[in-house]
Parts: C-alpha cells; structure tokens; sequence
C-alpha cells in the first residue's frame, strides 16, 4: 500500500471509529455529519467521498461489527477440536453472543439497527480494507464438510441470524422473558433443529 493509499485508509478508518463512538455514546439520530467529521479531524468532503449520509456510515459500521464477530468467532472455532458441522455452528453463535453480552452498548446499537439486508452485505462483500468477506468463511466452514450435504444453506443462516438475535437480545438486555443463561439450552436446541431441518440425507 503506498502513502496516498494509507493516508486515505487512516482517514477512513477516522471516520469509521469516531462515528462509531459518537453513535454508541449519544446515539444516531443526535449525531451529525459535522460531529463525526470533526472527532475524526477530516474535512466534510472527505466523509462524502465514502458515505452519502450518515445512515450510510451507520449501515458499514453495522456490517463491519457483524464481519467483525463472525471471523473472530470463526477463528476461535479453529483453535477447537470441533468436528461436527452442528458442533462449529453452535461455537460460533455462543462466540458472538457471548461478545455482544460483554459490551452492551454495542448490542443496543446493533439490535436497534441490525437488518437482514445490513448482515447479507457484511457477508457477501468485501468492506474496505478486508481482503475476504465473512460469507467465504461460512463457505468453508460447510466445504470443511463434505458429507454434510445441506439445503438452501444461506436460508438456513438467516433463520439462525434471526433466531439468536430476536431472542438474545431482549434476554440479555432485558431478561425478558427469562435470562440468557435459561435460555440458551432452549436456544441451542432451535439451532440444531434448524440445521438438522436443512441437512439431506445421504441419498438425497
């Protein structure tokens, strides 16, 4: 990378992690552009080099924080003797769940903004300055098992997407309708389920 390439990555990530503070500490909609050019020390045409609005800064730092999560899951997974598909999977959701349990203001920011489609882009694309996206690494998470032969996988993801988040988050932010820990057998157990219901049989 040569110097103008590094000094543009720094300003964007200036721009990624000051807008990032600003939306976790007075939320979105008190947050300007002015704001988030100023913390980050960058003139205002900068930010519009990269970004439209600042609902379009919110949906990459989204997408990053969820690529974010998935490939260190992924990665902590590899350093377990895991061999069962069902096995990895379930590591990977506790792996995120347990991170968003530790920091809440960074759960409150993604349960309140977090969409499928936000989660389908940090999967499929490659976000500035990552040479891999997060949905090649699920690739290979399934062609690390070639016996295991599965349906509409992507489908499968989203209802595991939705699943954990629609139940964790009210969980561990609320307790409500009981707590995370109660209910993460339950939830572990819908998991499985799910991918049991995508996994053919041998002679499909």
């Amino acid at each position: 990378m040569g110097k103008a390439e590094e000094n543009k990555q720094h300003k964007l990530d200036a721009l990624f992690n000051n807008a990032y503070e600003l939306f976790l500490t007075q939320g979105i909609e008190k947050t300007t552009i002015n704001d988030i050019v100023k913390k980050a020390g960058v003139a205002k045409g900068t930010f519009y080099l990269y970004f439209t609005d600042k609902y379009h800064i919110r949906d990459q730092l989204i997408a990053k924080t969820a690529d974010k999560l998935f490939c260190d899951a992924y990665k902590a997974m590899e350093n377990e003797n895991i061999p069962s598909l069902e096995d990895r999977i379930i590591f990977i959701v506790d792996y995120v769940l347990d991170c968003m349990r530790k920091n809440k203001p960074m759960l409150r920011f993604i349960s309140k903004n977090l969409s499928w489609g936000i989660f389908r882009h940090a999967m499929t694309k490659n976000l500035p300055g990552k040479d891999i996206s997060a949905y090649d690494i699920y690739r290979k998470l399934l062609l690390d098992h070639p016996d295991c032969r599965l349906r509409a996988p992507e489908t499968m993801l989203f209802l595991i997407i939705e699943l954990a988040s629609s139940t964790a988050f009210s969980t561990i932010l609320e307790n409500d309708p009981i707590s995370f820990d109660e209910l993460k057998p339950d939830l572990n157990a819908s998991i499985r389920a799910i991918i049991k219901n995508h996994t053919l049989s041998r002679e499909a």
